[in-house]
């Protein structure tokens, strides 16, 4: 598997040759790039730079390498230890740290680690400074600092229990309402650091938690992505436990999907969709995803008044347009919610607390909520590619091709017909081109999928 280097960070499976997987040279070069990054944002100054990981199995390995990296480059540590990508986002902030690394491969499979590289504001690496990270690691002319100027860790503490006080007292979450409803509640935290904080921030809002996959040994009991086909079981456990709903993240937490009390699934997309109704009722305003997010947010908004606005794909671009449109609630169709409140980053903890607010001051079961909001169906499909494919003209002979209709390059080839619509774009950490469509009807959906893919691999030739 190729090294992915891109604005998401850097990322591969663990072992095999240099510079082709993620290997300790390759995790020491990446670290020593970005700190030489921030150095030349912060002159003279004794950096100091966070570190938190998940808990997948390579993470121990792979923090070791990053925190003596630092120390060999002269900046200070601060370890957070097993935590939350939000959850050390915020510990950038609380600490006044000049940075932070995230040891996470998010949704992939557990073969799989990466650097999720973090600013003074505990936000991903702008594009600029991404490519700048890049560039440098390819410079082997660094000298780094004598003995006299090596770094020191500055201490060991968990952040986890600060993160769920920080969730739990923010406004809008309504500890009480939630408690009075007392939920039944199975969390699936498919073996990661989700096992650690989200069973605790449940009973701490009065909920009676089932664990599902909650010891943090990083051996995912399934496919790490909160996707349907990789829900079952917790659909059978719901059921069986006559729960009001499960909860289900992603291995480092930022990811969010909810499972009804019949065991089907709200569906991802409406994580975000459900979270913006309750913020925008109470405090009104505009909202962001990314291009391929459901227009349900876009109806939510409008019929709240506000403004919807689109992105390209990837946090720091949802970012980027939410403080630029100054959106009170934003996100991405993957279960991701950034509620500006807390900090600028998909958090799955505000995600809950707020989503069981809004549930728990509704009134109703999960699938009575779901009934409320616009139905649309996403079809998300990949193709996998080859290195002879030149993916950038197959997007300029896609988009020529429908020229006529309303379409929205900012990211790969966006076109939105009446009824429906396709999204073409390449990804930021797989080799592959994702197709993801929307409509009102799975069929119609999977229909016009089925019918991209088909035309891409007729530009491809394959």
């Amino acid at each position: 598997m190729t090294l992915i280097k891109s604005i998401s960070g850097i990322r591969g499976t663990i072992g095999g040759p240099c510079g082709e997987n993620l290997t300790p040279p390759d995790v020491v070069k990446f670290t020593t790039a970005y700190v030489r990054l921030i150095a030349e944002r912060n002159p003279g100054k004794k950096l100091s730079i966070v570190i938190g990981r998940d808990a997948r199995i390579s993470g121990p390995m792979v923090a070791d390498l990053v925190e003596g990296t630092l120390l060999a480059c002269g900046a200070d540590v601060i370890n957070v230890g097993l935590c939350t990508t939000p959850g050390t986002e915020m510990a950038v902030i609380t600490k006044k740290a000049d940075g932070g690394i995230i040891i996470t491969a998010s949704h992939n499979p557990r073969q799989w680690n990466a650097l999720k590289l973090l600013n003074a504001d505990g936000e991903f690496l702008s594009d600029a400074e991404g490519k700048r990270v890049l560039a440098m690691a390819e410079d082997e002319s660094y000298n780094y600092p004598p003995i006299e100027a090596i770094g020191h860790v500055l201490s060991r503490e968990d952040f986890n229990d600060e993160h769920i006080r920080r969730v739990l007292a923010l406004p809008l979450v309504d500890v009480e309402a939630v408690r009075r409803r007392h939920f039944k509640v199975v969390i699936d935290a498919v073996n990661s650091v989700g096992g650690i904080v989200m069973p605790k921030l449940l009973r701490e809002l009065g909920c009676e938690v089932v664990e599902l996959n909650c010891e943090p040994t990083g051996d995912f009991a399934h496919n790490p992505e909160p996707l349907p086909q990789n829900l079952t079981e917790i659909s059978k456990v719901i059921v069986r436990e006559k729960a009001d709903l499960g909860v289900v993240v992603d291995p480092d937490v930022d990811r969010l999907a909810f499972v009804s009390e019949d065991g089907s699934m709200f569906v991802e997309e409406y994580t975000l969709v459900a979270v913006a109704d309750y913020v925008l009722s109470q405090t009104p305003g505009d909202t962001v995803s990314n291009l391929s997010s459901s227009r349900a947010l876009r109806d939510v908004t409008e019929r709240h008044g506000g403004h919807y606005a689109a992105s390209a794909v990837g946090e720091v671009n949802v970012v980027a347009k939410m403080k630029e449109t100054g959106a009170v609630i934003g996100g991405e169709g993957n279960g991701g919610v950034i509620y500006p409140e807390l900090h600028y980053g998909r958090d799955a903890l505000v995600g809950t607390a707020l989503f069981l607010t809004w549930l728990a001051k509704k009134g109703m079961t999960m699938t009575q909520l779901r009934a409320t909001y616009p139905s649309y169906y996403a079809s998300k499909n990949k193709i996998e590619l080859t290195p002879a494919i030149d993916v950038d003209k197959v997007l300029r002979e896609v988009k020529a091709r429908y020229a006529g209709e309303k379409v929205n390059d900012i990211d790969g080839v966006k076109i939105d017909f009446p009824e429906n619509w396709v999204h073409l774009r390449k990804s930021n950490t797989e080799p592959i081109i994702r197709v993801y469509t929307e409509a009102k009807s799975m069929e119609e959906a999977d229909a016009l999928a089925q019918r991209f893919i088909a035309e891409v691999k007729e530009i491809c030739g394959i």
